[in-house]
């Protein structure tokens, strides 16, 4: 079996490269990944590859992935709840406390899951990428 990187173990996380804080430091592609999950709104999913989209850098679904498995150390909490992948599964419910932890606090906040996938995914899907207003549309439509 493959052994991947416990990114908890790296001596300094990736530069992200592009995207700069105001004092011209350079921010890491974890805090990128972690500040878009973080706008993910109660009661939606985003999947991996839609925030590697909308991130502007160049990201994969997989390396966001890497670091929505870092983000429970994370301040502020980041709500890895909210990220499944594209085909609305809960591909990520083992890197929780438990194996049904994530998929208790989507039912907390409304989100129907069975047999550890969305039910009503292009509902309550949404997309970072998107303005305001129409992400917020698509949850009425």
């Amino acid at each position: 079996m493959k052994k991947y990187l416990n990114p908890k173990e790296l001596p300094s996380l990736p530069s992200a490269g592009k995207k700069e804080k105001e004092t011209g430091e350079k921010e890491s592609f974890f805090k990128t990944v972690f500040k878009i999950a973080r706008t993910v709104p109660r009661g939606r999913v985003t999947s991996y590859g839609a925030i590697a989209d909308a991130s502007g850098l160049k990201l994969t679904g997989r390396m966001v992935g890497w670091a929505m498995n870092a983000a429970g150390s994370a301040k502020p909490a980041v709500p890895a709840h909210r990220v499944v992948n594209s085909k609305g599964e809960l591909s990520g419910r083992h890197h929780f406390a438990t194996p049904t932890l994530m998929q208790e606090l989507l039912e907390q906040e409304g989100v129907v899951v069975k047999e550890d996938k969305i039910q009503n995914f292009k509902a309550v899907f949404w997309d970072p990428g998107q303005p305001s207003s129409k992400k917020d549309s698509k949850k009425k439509g």
